[in-house]
């Protein structure tokens, strides 16, 4: 019997759960199911018996040993879950039963995970509890940066790279529901052509174009309002040729590179602003303040059935490690969702 099966039979939290640990880095295959305690939540965290968790590019990093969990955090992969909260620490007990996805800094990858209260959002009714994995992390990472850090707002045009991946269609989303016009890019002509019906305004095959002239030829010469970009190295001085005036560009991954030559004139004559971040190692109070923003202004659209992630391969937890060979092939269009 599951731990699961086994708190739905007896009303009780198990103290064992299943979960994913990573043997040593390595490629997919170190990912292993293990039996680890069921965690407790502390004061202002709440325990979610978990339905589903996003698969995420971190967890990838984190399984080769690029990218270790922040202080304090659990050392199991998984940066997103939904599921119904079956218990809380002082100060949270308001969301016990409530159905919720949750943003985490680790340990999504099991029956059971821990997050801070204000980093939960709750899931409408009739919301796909799998589809409701795939948002928070996506969602928090494109809001903070596209439109908090790049201001992005109704009539700029921007340009995003990855538009294939679960951040490219997130942006998507988002850009279609903000009126903003969006062009991406994509490593295939299929993966374009996925990027246009999901919703993107103009997808590029940087394989095939240069995303600079096609930038250039888009916007009449004027350039884009934004840049968010999850690429680095060279792409940074070609993406400071698709800006406009004032434009802001905003990094948030160094997939191609973490280090990159520009000519610094060009920023002060055009007055452009170079930004960029990271989530993971902020803090609760930082992601709570996203999270609290984004029931504001953004999840009454999930509510009315047009926040929805693009989703791609659902996969059982124990095959996490066929998840991560997927996302490392570079097939997938949108999120990928280990289902619990």
């Amino acid at each position: 019997m599951t731990a699961q099966m086994d708190e739905m039979a007896t009303g009780a939290i198990p103290a064992e759960m299943t979960a994913i640990g990573i043997a040593e880095p390595g490629g997919p295959e170190a990912l292993v199911p293990e039996v680890r305690p069921v965690p407790a939540p502390g004061a202002g965290e709440v325990l979610i018996r978990v339905a589903a968790a996003g698969v995420n590019r971190p967890d990838m990093l984190q399984r080769q040993g690029k990218y270790p969990p922040p202080p304090g955090a659990s050392d199991i992969p998984g940066l997103e879950v939904s599921g119904t909260v079956v218990a809380a620490g002082e100060g949270a007990d308001m969301l016990v039963g409530q159905r919720v996805c949750a943003l985490l800094s680790g340990g999504g990858y099991a029956q059971y995970a821990v997050a801070p209260m204000g980093q939960c959002l709750p899931v409408p009714d009739g919301y796909d509890l799998v589809e409701a994995a795939a948002l928070p992390e996506t969602l928090f990472t494109v809001w903070t940066n596209l439109f908090e850090r790049a201001y992005a707002v109704e009539g700029d045009v921007v340009l995003v790279h990855g538009g294939a991946s679960g951040i490219g269609t997130m942006a998507i989303t988002l850009c279609n529901l903000f009126d903003i016009e969006i062009i991406v890019t994509c490593g295939s002509d299929e993966k374009c052509a996925q990027a246009m019906a999901w919703g993107a305004n103009h997808a590029i095959n940087y394989k095939t174009r240069d995303f600079v002239a096609e930038v250039k030829r888009i916007t009449g010469g004027a350039g884009v309002q934004a840049v968010l970009d999850m690429v680095g190295g060279d792409y940074l001085p070609r993406n400071i040729e698709c800006l406009a005036e004032e434009g802001r560009h905003v990094s948030i991954a160094v997939l191609g590179g973490a280090k990159a030559t520009i000519f610094l004139p060009t920023l002060m004559s055009r007055r452009l602003t170079l930004t960029g971040s990271t989530l993971r190692g902020r803090s609760s109070g930082f992601k709570s303040l996203v999270a609290d923003e984004i029931m504001r202004t953004v999840w009454s659209f999930a509510g009315e059935g047009k926040l929805r992630p693009a989703m791609d391969m659902r996969f059982a937890l124990e095959d996490a490690a066929s998840a991560h060979a997927r996302m490392e092939a570079g097939e997938h269009f949108g999120k990928i969702v280990l289902v619990v």
